[in-house]
């Protein structure tokens, strides 16, 4: 009776050890596969679908978003906006509360002339399959007159729409009205500077507590500060051809920078100041430790907890056995 018992003593520990699939997807680097996507300029991480990003073209493609699955780099979904008219120069995604979806058409490669760009939300939807989805459009204007911006973000908390334009001597930090109205202009005004960069797209942290801002060689990462930003440190970034985009991964843990062309790839960076929720108040932290890898990650602690129980129970029952 003993190698029974061994086999599932072994058995369980190994399944308490084992950490869940989805604490691990989407942070290793991938490659775009796609032949229908040679201009991905934008990047989303999914908070519904785990390892699933949401990327588009940047212009003469459509109103198309395309879900892509980090573990193989295949297209899973294609999502086609209607009420959206023909989109001009669609720079920018990211994800705001609800799940909700917003898509930057604010590029203007005539070097900031177009009077108004827009801005369009959608839901994320809750499967993945080619489908149509009516978006909500969002007319835009900036109180210092028209500009080129590739960077959007939304803040996760308040879903407060910033931009930041692109400049080759630095640009400005961009705050959207506290709602944007599908009726009439919505007015971005300058809050803040973004020197010493040439913004090609920007993230805020899943916390809503830091910013990154990426130029096409390199990036620096902000405190948020409630949009009073504070510079932190230069990043460096990998040098991926025509670097276009950067998101936080869904845990917060890394950044995911991507880049335009066929076949683009996407490569991992650890996000400034450790990155993750903030575990100190709860928020979805992850519970593991910093300093090495000393100790344990929640669902593993949990496991080993789980674990060491059920041995317990099982030896002790064997033990009861013997004596009979």
């Amino acid at each position: 009776m003993r190698r029974p018992f061994a086999l599932l003593a072994s058995a369980l520990l190994t399944g308490a050890l084992a950490v869940p699939a989805s604490a691990a997807d989407g942070d290793e680097k991938f490659t775009i596969k796609d032949p229908r996507i040679t201009e991905s300029s934008g990047l989303a991480a999914s908070r519904q679908h785990p390892g699933i990003y949401w990327t588009h073209n940047d212009s003469d493609d459509g109103a198309y978003l395309y879900a892509v699955d980090s573990s193989t780099g295949e297209t899973v979904a294609t999502i086609t906006m209607s009420g959206v008219g023909s989109p001009r120069d669609v720079e920018a995604i990211s994800i705001g509360p609800d799940d909700q979806i917003y898509v930057g058409d604010i590029g203007d490669n005539l070097g900031g002339t177009w009077p108004y760009v827009w801005i369009y939300r959608l839901p994320e939807p809750k499967k993945l399959r080619d489908e149509t989805i009516k978006a909500t459009q969002y007319v835009v204007k900036y109180s210092d007159g028209a500009r080129d911006a590739e960077s959007l973000v939304v803040h996760p908390e308040t879903g407060r729409v910033y931009i930041v334009d692109k400049n080759e001597k630095g640009g400005h930090l961009y705050e959207g009205p506290a709602r944007l109205s599908p009726s009439g202009t919505n007015v971005f005004r300058p809050i803040a500077a973004v020197p010493d960069l040439e913004a090609t797209d920007a993230t805020l942290s899943p916390n809503g507590e830091h910013l990154v801002v990426r130029s096409y060689f390199g990036a620096i990462a902000y405190d948020w500060n409630g949009g009073k930003i504070k510079k932190k440190e230069r990043l460096g970034v990998p040098f991926l051809g025509q670097g276009e985009s950067v998101t936080y991964t869904a845990d917060g843990k890394k950044l995911m920078y991507g880049a335009e062309g066929a076949d683009s790839p996407v490569e991992p960076q650890d996000a400034p100041g450790g990155g993750g929720e903030d575990s100190s108040s709860g928020k979805g932290g992850s519970g593991s430790s910093e300093g090495g890898g000393e100790g344990l990650d929640g669902n593993l602690r949990t496991g080993v907890i789980a674990a060491g129980a059920a041995l317990v129970v099982l030896f002790g029952w064997r033990k009861l056995r013997r004596r009979r």
